[in-house]
């Protein structure tokens, strides 16, 4: 018999033994309840030591490699390997899964940790990043995701003792991590001197930032913070694998086999030896320790588990073991005892008891066993060899019997005969030897028919044969005992086989699946009794089938457990186990077989719940057993969703077809049409695939859908509103449980579901991510809160959501078969039911999964198809409606009873109060009792009943019943024939709508003077649909085949209708009565018409390629036109009746001459000069314009013209219907575009008096009449049309800044290269001659003179210790904007320049600093809501979207501490651009500079990403939300306005619309601003003000301002908005303008800076006062009272501050920037003293050693001398054309010299007086020069050059000084230079790509400050001749920091930035040309 069913009886696990200790760690531990949980396999195990007893989780579907225990000891959580692995967490006690978290990881999960409440997750993954992901484990949520290391992580802990911080460890490194937001930011263990870098394996971390870590070399290091402090060596002998920390301390295992236990503070208590115990032997090696009171738990390498009680530790007890390394081959049970044994390739034998569950004989071989076999007497034990030997021990003792060897490969299956007395040993050569027992192993027979390796043997009960199988799936039989091959199948036919372990042979056909090669099957066993076998195979799967089964792909019960291949598998001698072992897992499973006659008292253990599903009856096999398919649901199942183009695919493909449109566009293009058409009325509904889709809303209105269409229908006034926000077919619907909201899901390639109100018919939320192709089922659950939702996938997705919040919860795959319904528990909402094909599973939610459980028929039959499921009136209890007619009742997962309900499938069931009611494919209703015990009353759907107010005919009765829904005192009920009907409670049926029933729709016609219209479909119906105010179907005929297209003639009176058999048809318009035939064609007629006037002659198109012209009247056929080369699209008449425009599948455009069918030539400037009566045509000059730019994807179906000749409307395959002005000639013209339309628009028609278009969706069956709005009429609608298909590249207008902002690209940090254009060998890589100078110095010699003469000589030297930022003069305004805001009511303002936030006090002056970025800011916000006081975003630039540390980054601070609240890393790649809060504070918009400029809405105290969507192509300068919403937002750019809405995990946008202002065009945006009543203002780059009601263009303030309006501030309190833009500055204007709230009225102010144009970058208003930021790094406050303007902020403007000198005595400094400024600034007052103009960029500024001078290098190569009194010009010269680099006086102030870019430094003599003639110059400079430094006594001059070479010269002659003795004497004024000996260790090993850029010693000779290329500043002790000097750090400028100095007296050092213009002191300070000059102050000495 062929094994129609799974055999019915089933295997339980019962003990598993062994334990993975082989690469693995750290998993093995107590719980709770003392139990002890480990892992094996792909199965969690729990170990209860006090009753011996083993459960069992098994929610894995391969090997698990790691696991954490919860801080509460009860739960655990596992991670496993895989492509997609995941991690469960379970309960120890239940086996329950609480927690699925899968999506993070690749490859695998290799270490887990729980936090310190247990609230999160940490999990590391095996990918090529080594992923580090955490969790919140209980939601299934990932927080936070970062790339690990390059290399593997062994180990990750929480720091248990401070919040949000992490460590791990692994190969050679460990990192300390701290999450903030979403940012994972890890920081690398500095191992420094203390110990070698090495890897780490394990750590645990302490108290006070302590961290202890054990080191392969078998140390342990302790860290502190980041830094290695100490290290306790030799703490074991090799590496330390494992670390356990319990309250009394550590415990610590190593390789070297012993356990130590440490104290809390790391002293050693004890050290356990376990080599040295009664247990223990060589090699042992400890992989995982946990200790807990007294007792220790030892997990080793060799898969023992060991427990210690501290006071005995010499006994050791062994509690588990197994095999270990190698592979795991052989199985023999003991004929008459419970015994097993096993061998394997850790040359191990051992005998386990079945009974006891232990290990009771263990012998060591030499060689590794490959198989094992016991004699039937118990007594003897052979084993196969690997080396080809076998050798026979003696059970009882394990002693030696006989050892053999002939042969030479791996012995692999052998087997004692029936009586005993041979034992046949099969080797892989392919032979098999007999050896005859009772003469010592003699061999006594050879049978060698194999040519392949032996795999199993079986004997003859009578022992006279043998059969084999071998690796090519041979099955041969052998006579005994000689071996001799029986080919005969007649002798080998009555034989009965002792034992049955072959995979091949007839018995077994069915193991197979159907279409499988044959070496994927390990092992058989066939248990005669029980007629069942047991199969094991590499898939880690043994499998229950019955025996024998004869047909191949028989039906199987499955269980997994085993990991990789399950290598062999037997039953127990008396059939009550089966035993199983794994081969790369180790392991033994003992499975307790449990028969059918037992089964029914084990009901009450629940099949066991798994995600991968054991227990199933799946199998291959056709379904033979299994009753036909209704053939609705087999169309059903057959459907597809899948499509070629989806509409999403339209961006990309634009985006590929972009240069064919830029040839298109260099002519200015013409507007869209100025009518537009808007939906009116849809006759269809979709009942052929969907089911349970129509329902009553709160207000007794009809919800359901048909085509892109969500549809509310009014049965009182017979009218329709519609949700058009789909883009493709809706395929199901549900109604919220308070019935005002609908959720609707659809087709696509990243299909979205949608919930939306029925009221507004506004979206709520938009829901996507997690299915493809489509969405088939949705249900709310009883709350309203959440929603499920099934994919149309391959697996069947299946995911729970919070549609609110548009997060998904869990997902879950459902089933390879098409699932139908899903329904929430309404009692309990993290329990779904889903049904579908053969399929009916209860789910339970599991943090981030779903767990399912299958429905159990038990002996009530067998699982069948279902097609609707509801949910009883208790929790327990589900009611299922199948394909056979029958309602099945649940309870739990068990099938309780079924009830005959209809004939055919029960398609609907609705629950109701006290009962049900069901609709099936009988066309019958039926309402049943609350039992379904009575069926109380039925209605059947007939004609005969329908009520005389319906809306159309129904056209046949009893049709099938998809759909019901009760309410408001009627039946609704929806039909596969697309109807739907009311069926009142008492009887008569109101027809509501209908539609086409399947097949495709193509042919429309509408009448010449009537408002109806004539379809005709592949559904073989011909109907007439009323397109007046009745809106009804007012006739309809059935054909006897379907048709394609019909025509009324010119009078009305008659209808022609094409078939599709090639025949067609005139019918009597009236009465549909025929009037003639005809059937010329085979193939199908595509199109028909009449001709005009009297509609003499016919034209019929067909797929023949033949136009047939037929005389009405005379009834013959009269011409024919011949000559398309395809099958005919579309035909039109001209006004004569004598020409015929045809266009053929081709594409091509022909013309013939009627009656006759003469083919004519048209030129195709002619063709519109030619009077048409109708245009259809899509081919032609005049509608080139109607072809996408993706004409090769899509084709344009239909066509149609308005009878006015103005207006073409036009249908595509995506489903779009577009209207375009006529005749649309040159290509790609503007258009206006709808969808409603799923799929392909077939047909398209404007009536008679073109007051409404009439389209047909082809699939969907639907006919949509449109109105039509004439220009000017349009009221304003939320759904007007789309734009067309390019964005008009009509430019928004020009400025320089605009341009400049607009192009600019960011450098980071770390990709910083060389702002001077270096050559030559970098310092610390040249190599060093010994001149013969460098003697070792006699002790006689005079003493080295001092490097550097030194300014306090008396006072004790100390060194600066170190540099803490004080003052910064700058404020970033050249490249963003709306960056500066007050904060405190005003008293603070806070902005920011290069990576520093800036908070400024307007009284004092005084500064203070956020310094966590790691690159520059580029935008900057303050939270406004009362609640988040003073929380401030900034965003910084990065590099790539990685999520590293480089990453671009938002951090949300508190402006007054300091403190990082929060860390978004982002996907902008390049950077983020800008940001803003929304109206509660608690929602975060960002916006980045990547091509796509993508925007994302955070919350960002979660550090979660609500939604992320491309915002536009082209820059986008700002967005922000309107102030008043959380999901409103808007956001202007370069040419680009949207408005948006945040729906759920959805962004949603709407252009800004022009239409309504003439000559309007889109600008470039540059600002926005807010005000009631769903006001916003655009500030444009021309100066105008755009005013825009909702997204309508309203009005526009012209020429608010003269140039740009970059800033424009809503202020909260009383509305009022201050503009500001850049002007010049005028009597009347101002660049600064305070306005209105509806922008009417303003007062301007004019900022008093005497620029020549004022360019306002920043506004801010508070409390009477104005703050500005300008383009010219001035922060500006404009009192509104008095207009009085008071500058708080300076700082340069443009290109990098290069020069930089400090008075000799006072704390002033001056700064000199490309900008041609020089200005003075003083650090204790904070503030700019005075600003010279130069006109040029200046270079270089140099004090005199009185300070009475200033010396200014130019770029241009001049200089000048000013005199500080007066700062009138003293000198200025210009001998050199290069750029002056570097200018100094000598310390006697006789000489000045000059250094330039011309690789020359000249000397002028000022006591010469100011003619400044050259009196001398330096020889033979290699490169330009950089620095100069004069000595103490004025005689020489050390230069540095563009080459990495340090010269030192003669002054005044310029020689060049070689006598490196005489330089090494020489003491120096200063030291600027980078270059030489004695600064050799302030070049880093990273200087690859940049460089030291510059450097100055401080007065007291002891300190080195050196800036460098990546923006960083750095301290050192000088002289630092050594290599890579240690070094302090110090962070703030953008990349390239271009000068610095100390001050006098050492107080600060300033450094000047580069790319950030500011200068920065530090207090010891810095200034910076960030243009930024920072001041640091020296703390204190």
């Amino acid at each position: 018999m062929a094994a129609r069913s799974a055999p019915s009886c089933h295997l339980r696990l019962e003990w598993v033994y062994g334990y993975r200790g082989h690469q693995c760690r750290n998993n093995l531990y107590y719980t709770a309840a003392k139990e002890i949980v480990y892992f094996v396999a792909g199965v969690g195990v729990v170990y209860s030591p006090r009753e011996h007893r083993q459960k069992f989780y098994r929610g894995h579907s391969d090997d698990i490699i790691s696991l954490a225990l919860h801080p509460e000891r009860v739960l655990v959580a596992t991670g496993q390997v895989g492509k997609e692995p995941y991690i469960c967490v379970w309960d120890s006690y239940t086996v329950q899964t609480l927690s699925v978290l899968k999506d993070g990881h690749t490859h695998g999960i290799a270490c887990l940790a729980f936090d310190v409440d247990g609230q999160r997750l940490v999990s590391v993954g095996l990918d090529s990043q080594n992923a580090v992901c955490v969790w919140d484990w209980k939601r299934g949520k990932l927080l936070s995701m970062a790339p690990g290391h390059t290399d593997r992580i062994f180990d990750i802990s929480w720091d248990l003792y401070q919040p949000n911080k992490l460590v791990s460890c692994g190969v050679k490194h460990i990192k300390f991590w701290s999450l903030c937001g979403n940012a994972l930011t890890p920081k690398r263990g500095v191992f420094g001197k203390t110990g070698d870098l090495q890897t780490i394996l394990c750590l645990a971390c302490a108290r006070d930032e302590l961290t202890y870590s054990g080191a392969l070399n078998g140390d342990i290091y302790v860290w502190k913070g980041i830094n290695l402090i100490r290290t306790i060596q030799g703490a074991h002998a090799a590496g330390i694998f494992s670390m356990n920390a319990c309250e009394e301390g550590f415990a610590t295992g190593g390789r070297d086999g012993c356990v130590r236990l440490w104290d809390l503070t790391f002293k050693p208590i004890t050290v356990i030896d376990l080599r040295e115990t009664d247990q223990g032997y060589r090699g042992l090696s400890v992989r995982s320790v946990c200790w807990r009171g007294d007792h220790i738990l030892v997990g080793t390498q060799d898969s023992e588990i060991f427990e210690i009680v501290v006071h005995e530790r010499n006994k050791p007890f062994l509690i588990m073991q197994g095999h270990c390394e190698g592979e795991l081959w052989a199985l023999a049970v003991h004929p008459t005892k419970p015994l097993a044994v096993t061998g394997s390739d850790d040359r191990s034998v051992r005998i386990w008891s079945l009974v006891d569950h232990a290990l009771i004989a263990r012998c060591n071989m030499e060689e590794p066993v490959r198989c094992a076999a016991v004699n039937v007497d118990g007594i003897h034990l052979a084993l196969g060899m690997k080396d080809g030997s076998f050798t026979v021990l003696r059970v009882r003792d394990m002693t030696e019997v006989v050892h053999i060897k002939d042969r030479k490969e791996a012995i692999h299956e052998l087997k004692y005969s029936a009586d005993g007395s041979c034992l046949a040993v099969g080797c892989n050569d392919g032979s098999v030897d007999v050896y005859g027992v009772a003469q010592r192993y003699k061999k006594v027979g050879e049978c060698v028919g194999s040519v392949s390796f032996i795999t199993h043997l079986d004997w003859s009960s009578d022992s006279r044969y043998l059969q084999t199988n071998d690796g090519n799936g041979k099955r041969l039989f052998y006579r005994m005992p000689g071996g001799k091959e029986v080919t005969s199948k007649e002798e080998m036919k009555g034989v009965h086989w002792a034992s049955w372990t072959c995979v091949s042979g007839l018995e077994v056909n069915g193991i197979w699946p159907k279409y499988s090669d044959t070496n994927d099957i390990n092992s058989v066993d066939g248990n005669y009794i029980g007629q069942v076998l047991v199969t094991a195979d590499d898939y880690g799967v043994v499998k229950l089938f019955r025996y024998p089964c004869l047909r191949r792909g028989s039906k199987f019960k499955k269980y997994i457990g085993h990991s990789a291949h399950v290598t062999n598998v037997r039953w127990s001698h008396d059939y009550q186990w089966v035993i199983s072992i794994g081969g790369a897992d180790h392991s033994v499973f003992q499975w307790k077989f449990i028969p059918e006659r037992k089964l029914k008292d084990s009901l009450h253990v629940a099949p066991q719940e798994s995600l991968a599903d054991s227990n199933s009856d799946e199998s291959d096999s056709d379904l033979s057993d299994v009753p036909e398919l209704d053939s609705e649901i087999e169309q059903e199942t057959q459907l597809t969703y899948r499509r070629q183009v989806y509409k999403e695919d339209l961006p990309q493909l634009k985006a590929q077809c972009k240069e064919k449109q830029l040839s298109a566009t260099s002519k200015r293009r013409e507007r869209p049409p100025g009518n537009s058409i808007r939906l009116h009325f849809v006759h269809g509904y979709r009942g052929y695939d969907c089911r349970s889709n129509l329902f009553y809303t709160q207000i007794g209105e009809i919800v359901y859908h048909v085509a892109a269409v969500g549809v509310i229908y009014n049965r009182q006034q017979n009218t329709q509103r519609f949700y058009l926000g789909h883009d493709g077919d809706i395929l199901c619907l549900a109604l919220h449980p308070l019935k005002d909201y609908v959720a609707t899901g659809q087709v696509g390639r990243d299909p979205s579901i949608h919930i939306w109100d029925t009221e507004t018919v506004k979206p709520l939320s938009i829901l996507k991510g997690y299915h493809q192709c489509g969405v088939c089922a949705v249900d709310f659950s009883a709350d309203g809160k959440r929603l499920a939702s099934v994919g149309t996938d391959d697996s069947h997705t299946i995911v729970l959501w919070d549609w609110r919040k548009g997060e998904k919860l869990s997902m879950a795959r459902g089933s390879k078969d098409k699932i139908f319904v899903v329904k929430i528990n309404p009692y309990v909402p993290d329990r779904l039911i889903t049904a579908g094909i053969k399929h009916l599973r209860f789910w339970r939610r599991a943090g981030g999964g779903l767990i399912g459980r299958k429905g159990y028929v038990g002996t009530l039959g067998r699982t069948e198809t279902m097609m609707c499921v509801v949910c009883g009136w208790t929790e327990e209890m589900a009611f299922s409606g199948t394909s056979t007619g029958d309602v099945c009742i649940w309870r739990d997962v068990f099938l309780v009873k079924t009830v005959k309900a209809h004939d055919g499938p029960v398609f609907s069931m609705h629950a109701l109060e006290k009962g049900f009611v069901t609709g099936g494919k009988d066309g019958v209703v039926a309402l049943w009792d609350d039992s379904f015990e009575r069926c109380l009353k039925t209605y059947a759907i007939k004609r005969a009943a329908l009520a005389p107010g319906s809306k159309g005919l129904l056209l046949e009765d009893n049709p099938s019943i998809r759909a019901i829904s009760l309410g408001h005192g009627h039946i609704l009920v929806g039909t596969k024939n697309g109807e739907i009907l009311e069926v009142n409670k008492s009887g008569p049926i109101t027809l509501l709508v209908q539609g086409h029933m399947e097949g495709e729709v193509w042919g429309l016609a509408t009448h010449p003077y009537l408002p109806i219209c004539a379809t005709v479909s592949d559904d073989k119906t011909l109907r007439i649909w009323d397109l007046s105010p009745s809106h009804c179907m007012l006739a309809v005929r059935k054909l006897k085949k379907g048709g394609r297209c019909c025509c009324f003639s010119p009078d009305g009176k008659s209808l022609a209708v094409g078939l599709s058999d090639g025949s067609f048809l005139i019918a009597n318009a009236d009465t549909l009565e025929d009037l003639v035939s005809f059937h010329h064609r085979r193939d199908l007629i595509s199109d028909i018409r009449f001709s005009p006037g009297s509609g003499k002659y016919l034209a019929v198109a067909s797929h023949d390629s033949f136009v047939d012209i037929y005389n009405v009247l005379s009834s013959k056929r009269v011409g024919v036109c011949k000559g398309a080369t395809s099958y005919i699209t579309h035909i039109d008449w001209d006004l004569r009746g004598k020409l015929l425009q045809v266009n053929t599948g081709a594409k091509e455009h022909l013309f013939f001459e009627a009656p006759r069918g003469k083919r004519q030539t048209i030129p195709s400037v002619e063709v519109e000069k030619v009077g048409w009566v109708s245009w259809t045509s899509v081919l032609g000059l005049c509608c080139e314009g109607i072809w996408p730019i993706l004409g090769e994807v899509t084709d344009v179906t239909s066509a149609c013209l308005t009878h006015d000749k103005t207006i073409l409307a036009t249908g595509d395959d995506l489903g779009f219907v577009k209207l375009f002005r006529f005749p649309a000639k040159g290509k790609f013209r503007s258009f206006k575009r709808y969808v409603a339309h799923g799929t392909h628009v077939t047909n398209v028609r404007w009536t008679y008096d073109d007051s409404m278009l009439v389209t047909l969706g082809g699939t969907d069956m639907s006919l949509m009449v449109w109105t039509n709005e004439m220009e000017g009429y349009q009221e304003k609608r939320s759904c007007d049309s789309e734009e067309s298909d390019l964005d008009s590249e009509e430019d928004g207008g020009y400025d320089s800044d605009v341009t400049k902002e607009n192009e600019i690209s960011y450098t980071i940090r770390a990709l910083a290269t060389n702002i001077r254009p270096m050559s030559g060998t970098k310092p610390h890589l040249q190599q060093k001659e010994l001149s013969v100078d460098e003697r070792p110095p006699v002790s006689r010699a005079p003493p080295q003179p001092e490097k550097l003469q030194t300014n306090n000589v008396g006072k004790k030297k100390r060194p600066v210790e170190d540099l803490v930022l004080e003052l910064v003069f700058g404020y970033r305004g050249r490249d963003c904007r709306n960056n500066v805001h007050y904060l405190n009511g005003g008293d603070d303002i806070i902005y920011h320049t290069a990576s520093v936030g800036i908070l400024h006090n307007v009284a004092t002056g005084t500064q203070s600093f956020y310094q966590e970025h790691g690159d520059d800011i580029l935008c900057l916000t303050v939270n406004q809501h009362p609640k988040f006081i003073n929380v401030v975003a900034t965003g910084q630039v990065g590099d790539s979207a990685d999520l590293s540390a480089t990453a671009p980054s938002i951090h949300v601070w508190d402006a007054m501490n300091k403190q990082t609240l929060s860390v978004l890393r982002c996907y902008h790649s390049k950077g983020v651009g800008s940001v803003s809060f929304s109206a509660t504070g608690r929602l975060l918009l960002s916006v980045g500079l990547d091509p796509e400029h993508t925007i994302t809405v955070w919350r960002w105290q979660e550090g979660d990403r609500i939604a992320s969507r491309a915002g536009h192509n082209q820059r986008i300068f700002v967005a922000e939300f309107r102030p008043d919403s959380d999901s409103q937002f808007v956001s202007v750019g370069v040419r680009h306005v949207k408005f948006w809405t945040l729906a759920g995990r959805a962004l949603l946008s709407r252009k800004g619309l022009l239409s309504t202002l003439d000559d309007a065009r889109l600008q470039t945006m540059l600002s926005v601003a807010f005000g009631a009543n769903n006001l916003t203002f655009t500030g444009t780059i021309s100066g105008d003000v755009c005013v825009w009601k909702d997204h309508v263009l309203g009005r526009i303030v012209a020429r608010a301002h003269n140039g740009p309006v970059f800033a424009m501030y809503t202020t909260l309190r009383d509305g009022l908005i201050v503009t500001g833009g850049k002007e010049r500055p005028s009597k009347e204007g101002g660049a600064v303008k305070l306005w209105d709230q509806e922008l009417r009225r303003c007062r301007a102010f004019r900022l008093e800076t005497g620029q020549a144009t004022d360019c306002v970058r920043s506004v801010c208003r508070s409390k009477g006062k104005i703050l500005v930021g300008t383009r010219n790094a001035e922060i500006i406050e404009i009192g509104e009272k008095n207009a009085a303007c008071n500058i708080l902020v300076n700082g340069h403007v443009d290109g990098p501050i290069w020069g930089l000198a400090t008075h000799p005595s006072r704390d002033f400094f001056l700064s000199a920037a490309e900008d041609g400024t020089v200005r003075l600034w003083d650090i204790a007052d904070k503030k700019m003293l005075n600003k010279v103009n130069l006109g040029h960029a200046a270079h270089t500024v140099c004090y005199s050693p009185e300070g009475d001078m200033v010396a200014i290098g130019m770029k241009s190569g001049e200089f000048i001398i000013l005199l500080v009194s007066s700062l009138k010009i003293w000198g200025k010269k210009r001998d050199r054309r290069g750029a002056i680099h570097d200018i100094r006086f000598s310390p006697d102030s006789r000489y000045l010299a000059v250094g330039s870019g011309e690789n020359s430094v000249d000397f002028y003599d000022l006591t010469l007086g100011p003619t400044l003639n050259r009196t001398s110059y330096c020889e033979d400079i290699p490169s330009f020069v950089i620095q100069m430094d004069f000595s103490a006594d004025s005689r020489h001059l050390q230069v540095s050059t563009g080459c990495y070479q340090r010269r030192v010269y003669e002054v005044p002659s310029g020689k060049h000084l070689l006598d490196q003795a005489a330089i090494d004497r020489i003491t120096w004024a200063t030291w600027t230079s980078t270059l030489g000996d004695e600064v050799m260790g302030i070049w880093s090993r990273h200087a690859d790509k940049a460089d030291v850029t510059c450097a100055c010693v401080s007065h007291s000779g002891i300190s080195l400050a050196a800036g460098d290329d990546f923006g960083m500043v750095k301290l050192f002790d000088f002289p630092c001749p050594e290599k890579f000097a240690k070094h302090k750090r110090f962070f703030g400028h953008s990349p390239h920091v271009t000068n610095i100095r100390f001050t006098s007296g050492d107080r600060h050092v300033v450094s000047a930035g580069g790319d950030d213009c500011r200068t920065r002191a530090k207090a010891a300070v810095l200034p910076g040309a960030d243009c930024a000059l920072p001041a640091t102050r020296q703390p204190a000495l």
